[in-house]
């Protein structure tokens, strides 16, 4: 799976390299290689590389899936399973994709959409795994060498911003579909009638509350009657656009129909809908709903006819929006009216109840004829009907319709036609038709020709009963239709109650409802009133006039070439109301059509001497005229104006063949003449004239493009550059006019003009004067960024000697000024939130321009300094802005390859300026704080992040090494050679630069570090010849490696670092050499060793032993008192975060005991304040107490507490004596209380040379935290150690352990050996105070190991069974100022089977009576430890109990052969014997105790116990020289054994259990015996003869139990 690159061929042979590792050469068979064919590549850096010939966006899949492959792997380990299956996906899909890409048989356009796909898949990966932001341009990746800075930054700014739009809610037509009784389609065959497309539906109008309304109503019969039928309201549907959208499934969506609860509110049903008036509708039934499907088609109407061709030939119906769409473009027609029937209000007609009420609506035309043009807006593609009727409302005179209709009558068809409306009332008993009762009618047009006004109108209703006379329309006609209408004089039509409101809306690009647009149109008719019509313009509706746009235009050309004498200047005014008419944002749509109309339908050839010298005069009267409103509307429309200008120019020209030319070009020039004349004005008294000029300025720039139709780019440069050099240069910085000159100056950067060459010499000088000023100013930065980014953009695209002097002109004008604006702005608080800040841009621009700067730039600009003052200034301006640079926060982290590019501009500046700096600034001339500035920026540059190459994978270190190289060492290199040109001057940089200069040493680099370690000799020497030693350098270098830690900077990765770097300063062989050449060679290398040790304390990996340890070294090796003090505080710190109280209380009364109890005042220091002595052991005190009450070590604070009583009292302060006392008591009270928790220790080593210098190859006792028993801790010290593998065995290791280039840990438990056994061996100390002593103040720690010596008896393990006794004393006792101490001696001893039987019998008794002892005095909740305890001794059934001591100890064999152990056996007896009290004694105390519900356990005991007692019997005979050898009482106590009726012990530990050293490990276990009579009786014989035995065992008897039951205990 590597990539090779192939070197040569022979023979069927390839040898090459790994490109991943050049290193590795490689031959490989022909058959085994892939080949893919590549072409070399030169880097800046004169390096080659292979680059694939394939498309780029596959090489980038094949590097980052690669790069992804690994990191994958990672996400699994650390249980990130979300992300990691996400990526999977994505990667799967990625690589189908790449399938496809490589396949090539994509269309071009399909091609496009995987490649975006591709490249959005790769950038969501990068993004979610923190990798680089990859900057792109048409899915490929950029090289930034091959663009300018500035377009780099543009690009991977792309990747952070947004933007939103705004829209308007439309309203659209009604669709109508014909349903069957059951609810389906009338017309199932003919399925276009069941679909709808709307249009026009912009992504706005999705981003609101936009609903889908199903008005549902049905027909229905009367009875009795044949082909009578009527509308009826039966339900309303409504949804949410928004709820269709998202919703998962793509089945069709079921609507609830809901119905009113009263009809009159059948007109507003879905508005209660919507806004949830529930009392106003109701479910219309639980098995009623309306099936709707909807899909979100997106593009124009066309291009869906080409990508749905489907829904087109089907014939699907188009629902429009009301009125017309947001562009009206030439060539359109429409003419349709919609009337929307509002309402009525008629009489009861002489009937007892209201009517029923039915509409019957007819379109007519002139002659009367019905019109079938009526459609409910869509009736499923029916053709239109000649007659429409609304639903009926029951029993309602003012019924409510709101029913829209759509009439489509054509425009010559409008003349003459009528609507009319006829009311009917529909009954039941009537048997006949429909009863007619009266009618009401509109006339869609005027007399003059204008049509029915938008809007309402309320109609009168005309009684009539008869059809008939409705047949002659002639005779109604006459009849007034509105009441609005109506004579002020006829009140008795106006009085009626009876009328009709509809409302009417007229959508039309040929009829208009204006008369004045009318008159305008039909000037040829009436030219008296032209005149009249072209001052009424302005006064026209806007939306009228871009209805009738094109005809509009048409007609004011007309006027203009008929009568341009006498027209001439309103002609002009209104052409300019219409222009500026496009600016207003409801009509800027409509711009597309002027551009449309100017292109293709104007024709007005001889209109541009007109429209110049209209212009023109109006701009000549400018300075004179009183009022400048009228002049800024005319020059606001500037652009058009010369649009009609030169397209009726070109027509002129293209039909007389060119005549004229110089005669236009004269105009030209004459109008450009006055306009700079105009611009070059100031203000004067009460004529201001800066918002003209303004204004003016504003569209000047458009009009660029047109003046190039018919001028070369040097006359339009040449244009521009007189107009905008006549601006007056002085104003004020808040006058208007500066703002607008600066975006003038950016259109013109930004126009087609400015990207020619030889117009953007001519153009340059003014535009830099202007953007000079203003950044000069710190006006308008924003703008002034975005020229500067424009400008550079430019520069690298042409890059031509003209485009070197393009550089010597903008570095003479800006590059001063750009540092001050970029220090300025950085400089600036910034405001919370998101600001536009012109930082980045300026930042971008100050890289592109240094980029372009070359050898003869920099001397160009350093000889223009004609001062050293000047040339500091420049050189500190450059330097700190290239700090600011190179702040992380300067570029969002993932900007990688901007980061890079602006290093390698920077240090390619330096090395140019390093020049410099050594000419003018050395010897005499010597300026410190410029090489200062000099060497932070090299030291700050070296250390950044992104230049760490060593943190990044190899792939993209590989890419980093070949484009750029290893800045970092080429860095070090110059400061080696600046710092060997300084000469007595290095003394001062000594010891300020020790720290920096030490920073960069620890960048693992060897070849930086080569570079930088002899800079240490040089200050070392020079420091020897000024002070006679370097006391100084190595105070600076302590203080440095210690505020490293500080900063934080002590993580795994930085250890590593300190790790590699100790040995520079020990077995280095260049610095070392160089030393031991010195006169001061002693105490060079002590110097260099005390640093060493230093570095290594520095490598610890546990925060509290590396700061103790720390301490110790600044105490005592360097005696930095202050800064033993400070670790002292940092160590404190961080037991308190812990909760480590107790190690904080001992770590303060380190400083603690630096103090006495005197009146010395101390400085301020830490957070103490300026105070006495005696104040501030005081508060340590006081702490100190707090702290060890906090960790219940309240013994501890009691010593304190006494120690501050005693100088209160020596100062008679008996106030804070008594709090003193109170507080001592307080702590009494808890010991006694509350209840302890007897901490675990634990013995670690460390084993392996991977681990730091403190923990290799030792071992520490840690006291665990509170309930951490062994396999939390390992687990804990596991975590902390990642890379350790813990060792299974409790053996020391060996040599191969102690060498390995690993880490091992070995943990196991051990059991401290108390001090103070006094306390515990005294009786009647309660055991609250016994168990502090238990485990505090450990100096020893024991561990037993069990191991068998000799042969091993499988019967009974204990005869050979041994215990290895490790004993472990401390460094420093245990609890201390920190929960780990080193091991400072290990004692090794073995403990016999028997001498072990013992300690394990006596520490179970010790136990029994503990617990006993606290169940009497109810120190204990529950008695369930007792309980289990008991159980424990009693039912050891495991390994045979005591049974096995007593044959392994007890036999004739162990005592012949070990005669030395009579008292230890005799000992072990008497162990036993008091056992068996204590347990009978517990079970007394158990059973007042036990719960009921533990009652049958309790028995159990005690039949167990019984049974025990009573089942062990004589066991071995033994001869009496064998008891004359023993002592008289272990004779004594061995003839309890002959005693049938007495009991006797056996014990057996198992070997896990005796094994553990711990207190708290498993209790022996004791199990009782058959009952002698279960095995047989003794004949009378043999009893008799047991007499004499008898008697001597009474009297040992009577002895025993006096000795037992005298002592203390019991």
């Amino acid at each position: 799976g590597d990539t090779v690159q192939i070197l040569e061929k022979c023979e069927g042979w390839y040898r090459g390299f790994v490109l991943k590792n050049p290193n590795a050469k490689v031959s490989n068979c022909v058959s085994h290689i892939c080949c893919t064919v590549c072409h070399p590549h030169l880097t800046h850096r004169q390096f080659e590389t292979v680059v694939p010939t394939e498309d780029s966006v596959i090489t980038e899949m094949t590097s980052t899936l690669r790069d992804w492959g690994a990191m994958w792997k990672q996400l699994f380990v650390k249980n990130e399973g979300d992300l990691f299956h996400r990526l999977w996906h994505v990667m799967n899909e990625i690589l189908d994709l790449r399938r496809q890409v490589l396949v090539g048989h994509l269309t071009h356009d399909r091609m496009r959409d995987v490649k975006q796909h591709i490249t959005a898949r790769l950038d969501w990966g990068n993004e979610q795994l923190g990798l680089d932001l990859v900057p792109r341009r048409e899915f490929s990746m950029v090289d930034p060498d091959e663009i300018s800075v500035t377009e780099l930054y543009r690009l991977v700014r792309l990747f952070c911003f947004l933007t939103t739009t705004t829209s308007f809610l439309s309203r659209f037509e009604r669709f109508f579909v014909k349903l069957n009784k059951n609810g389906l389609p009338k017309f199932p065959e003919k399925t276009e009638r069941q679909c709808t497309l709307f249009v026009d539906l912009g992504s706005g109008d999705l981003r609101k509350d936009v609903y889908i309304i199903s008005l549902k109503t049905c027909d229905e019969q009367k009875k009795n009657t044949c082909n009578v039928q009527y509308r009826r309201p039966f339900g309303c549907a409504v949804v949410s656009i928004a709820d269709l959208l998202t919703a998962d499934s793509k089945d069709d969506h079921l609507l609830k129909v809901y119905a009113c609860n009263t009809e009159s509110d059948w007109s507003q049903i879905h508005d209660n809908i919507i806004k949830k008036v529930n009392s106003r509708y109701n479910l219309s039934g639980s098995n009623t709903g309306l099936a709707v499907a909807l899909q979100l088609l997106h593009g124009d109407i066309e291009q869906l006819r080409r990508e749905y061709m489907v829904l087109f030939t089907r014939g699907v119906s188009i629902t429009k929006k009301l009125g017309f769409s947001d562009v009206i473009m030439p060539g359109e027609m429409r003419n349709d009216l919609y009337i929307t029937l509002e309402k009525g209000e008629f009489e009861k007609g002489g009937k007892s109840v209201a009517r029923n009420v039915e509409v019957t609506v007819y379109a007519l035309d002139a002659d009367g004829q019905i019109l079938k043009v009526f459609r409910l807006i869509n009736v499923s593609c029916e053709p239109g009907g000649d007659e429409y009727h609304t639903f009926v409302l029951y029993h309602n005179n003012s019924p409510r319709w709101a029913e829209l209709i759509k009439l489509p009558i054509p425009v010559d068809m409008f003349r003459g036609s009528h609507v009319r409306f006829e009311f009917r009332h529909c009954s039941t008993k009537d048997k006949g038709e429909k009863k007619l009762f009266g009618f009401s009618f509109v006339t869609l047009m005027q007399e003059d020709g204008r049509t029915l006004p938008d809007g309402t109108h309320e109609l009168i209703v005309h009684k009539c009963e008869e059809n008939a006379n409705l047949q002659d329309c002639a005779r109604y006609l006459k009849l007034p239709f509105s009441k609005s209408d109506l004579p002020g004089n006829n009140q008795t039509m106006k009085g009626t109650k009876e009328s009709l409101w509809i409302t009417s809306f007229l959508c039309s690009t040929k009829l208009t409802q204006n008369g004045d647009m009318l008159d305008l149109l039909k000037w040829r008719a009436h030219p008296e009133r032209i005149s009249d019509s072209l001052s009424k313009l302005k006064e026209i509706d806007g939306s009228e006039i871009v209805k009738f746009l094109q005809d509009t235009l048409d007609t004011l050309f007309g006027i203009l070439d008929e009568s341009s004498q006498r027209y001439a200047l309103k002609v002009f005014d209104c052409l300019v109301h219409i222009i500026n008419l496009l600016q207003d944002s409801k009509f800027q749509h409509f711009k597309p059509v002027m551009d449309t109309y100017i292109e293709s339908h104007f024709a007005g050839a001889l209109s541009y001497r007109d429209l110049i010298k209209v212009l023109k005069w109006y701009v000549d009267r400018i300075i004179e005229a009183d009022r400048q409103e009228h002049i800024q509307q005319v020059l606001k429309a500037t652009e058009y104006i010369f649009k009609y200008i030169i397209q009726s120019r070109r027509l002129f020209a293209l039909a007389t063949g060119g005549q004229n030319e110089e005669e236009f070009r004269c105009c030209v020039h004459e109008l450009f003449m006055s306009i700079r004349f105009f611009l070059s004005q100031e203000n004067k008294g009460s004529r201001p004239i800066t918002q003209t000029q303004a204004v003016f300025l504003q569209s000047f720039p458009a009009v660029y493009g047109e003046l190039l139709k018919l001028f070369t780019v040097r006359e339009v440069a040449t244009f521009i550059r007189e107009t905008l050099g006549s601006l007056p240069t002085a104003s004020q910085a808040d006058c208007p006019l500066e703002a607008v000159k600066l975006h003038c100056i950016a259109k013109t950067v930004e126009s087609q003009l400015y990207t020619n060459p030889v117009s953007r010499c001519i153009l340059l000088p003014v535009v830099l004067r202007l953007l000079q000023a203003h950044m000069q100013e710190q006006r308008d930065l924003v703008m002034c960024a975005h020229i500067l980014t424009c400008m550079l953009s430019l520069l690298k695209k042409d890059d031509t000697p003209a485009a070197s002097e393009e550089v010597d002109l903008i570095v003479e004008s800006v590059l001063g000024v750009l540092l001050r604006t970029i220090l300025e702005i950085a400089n600036r608080p910034q405001p919370a939130g998101p600001t536009l800040r012109p930082q980045g841009e300026f930042v971008s621009c100050l890289l592109a321009l240094l980029r372009h700067m070359k050898d003869r730039h920099y001397q160009q600009l350093l000889q223009r300094f004609t001062s050293k003052d000047e040339l500091r200034d420049f050189l500190l301006h450059i330097f700190t802005v290239f700090r600011i640079l190179i702040r992380p926060e300067m570029f969002p982290k993932d900007w990688t390859v901007m980061r890079l590019v602006t290093n390698n501009i920077i240090i390619t500046t330096v090395l140019y300026l390093s020049d410099a700096l050594r000419k003018n600034f050395l010897n005499d001339k010597f300026d410190y704080k410029v090489w200062d500035s000099y060497f932070c920026l090299s030291v700050i540059f070296i250390n950044q992040p992104c230049l760490q190459l060593e943190t990044f994978s190899a792939s993209k270190r590989k890419k980093i090494l070949e484009k750029y190289g290893d800045m970092r060492v080429m860095m070090g290199c110059e400061i080696f050679s600046m710092w060997q040109n300084l000469g007595e001057h290095k003394l001062n940089f000594i010891p300020a630069m020790i720290g920096p200069f030490l920073e960069v040493t620890l960048v693992p680099q060897p070849d930086l570090r080569n570079v930088m370690i002899p800079i240490f000799h040089d200050m070392m020497d020079w420091e020897q010849r000024r002070s006679g030693n370097f006391k100084q350098v190595e105070a600076t270098l302590i203080d440095k490696l210690d505020s490293l830690m500080s900063e934080g900077k002590g993580d795994e990765t930085y250890r590593e670092l300190f790790n590699s770097i100790i040995p520079l300063f020990g077995p280095y062989p260049s610095l070392l050499k160089k030393i031991e050449r010195e006169t001061w060679r002693e105490s060079g290398i002590s110097l260099i060793a005390t640093v060493t040790r230093l570095m290594e304390r520095l490598l610890d990996y546990s925060p509290p032993l590396f700061v103790s340890s720390l301490q110790n070294f600044y105490k005592t090796e360097l005696n930095k008192e202050e800064m033993y003090i400070r670790y002292i505080h940092k160590l404190y710190d961080l037991h308190l975060k812990a909760q480590n109280y107790t190690e904080a209380s001992y770590t303060l009364l380190l400083y603690d005991e630096l103090l006495e109890w005197s009146e010395r005042p101390l400085r301020e220091f830490l957070s103490y304040p300026m105070q006495s002595e005696w104040q501030r052991k005081e508060y340590l005190h006081l702490t100190i107490i707090q702290n060890f009450d906090r960790g219940k070590c309240w013994e501890n604070g009691i010593i304190l507490c006494r120690e501050l009583a005693d100088q209160y009292e020596s100062y008679y302060d008996y106030r804070n004596l008594s709090k003193m006392r109170m507080m001592e008591a307080s702590f009494y009270d808890k010991i006694m209380d509350q209840q302890r928790l007897e901490p675990e220790f634990f013995r670690v080593g460390f084993y392996g040379k991977k681990f730091p210098f403190f923990l290799r190859n030792k071992e520490f006792v840690c006291r665990g935290h509170d309930y951490e028993r062994l396999e939390a801790f390992q687990q804990r010290m596991l975590n902390e150690f990642p890379h350790a593998i813990a060792m299974q065995h409790a053996n020391q290791p060996d040599q191969t352990i102690y060498q390995a280039e690993a880490q091992y840990l070995q943990i196991y438990a051990v059991t401290p050996i108390p001090d103070s056994q006094d306390v515990l061996q005294r009786d009647g100390v309660p055991d609250n105070i016994k168990s502090f002593y238990k485990v505090n103040h450990i100096w020893r720690f024991r561990y037993d190991r069990p191991f068998h010596k000799g042969t091993k008896d499988k019967e009974n393990e204990f005869k050979s069974l041994w215990v290895e006794r490790t004993t472990l004393t401390l460094v420093q006792s245990l609890p201390g100022i920190s929960r780990w101490f080193e091991v400072e001696r290990r004692e090794l001893v073995e403990v016999s089977p028997l001498e072990n039987a013992i300690e394990v019998i006596k520490n179970k008794n010790l136990q029994l009576r503990t617990l006993i002892t606290q169940c009497q005095t109810r120190q204990m909740q529950n008695i369930n430890p007792l309980t289990m305890c008991l159980n424990g001794v009693i039912d050891a059934a495991v390994n045979g109990g005591l049974a096995r001591y007593q044959e392994a100890f007890f036999v004739k064999d162990y005592i012949m052969n070990h005669p030395e152990d009579g008292d230890k056996i005799g000992h072990l007896r008497e162990l036993m014997f008091e056992q068996a009290h204590i347990l009978e004694f517990g079970l007394t105390v158990h059973e007042k105790f036990v719960p009921q519900d533990m009652r049958p356990l309790h028995k159990k005991l005690v039949d167990q116990f019984h049974l025990m007692k009573s089942s062990l019997g004589i066991q071995v005979h033994i001869s009496s020289q064998i008891l004359s050898d023993f002592p008289s009482r272990s004779s004594n106590l061995w003839a309890l054994s002959y005693v049938s009726h007495g009991f006797f012990l056996s014990f057996q530990p198992s070997p896990s259990t005796s094994s553990l050293s711990s207190n708290h490990s498993a209790s022996p276990n004791v199990t009782s015996s058959a009952p002698s009579s279960a095995r047989g009786e003794k004949s009378p014989s043999a009893l008799r003869a047991a007499i004499p035995n008898l008697c001597s065992f009474a009297v040992c008897l009577y002895q025993t139990f006096i000795s037992v039951f005298t002592q203390e205990s019991y």
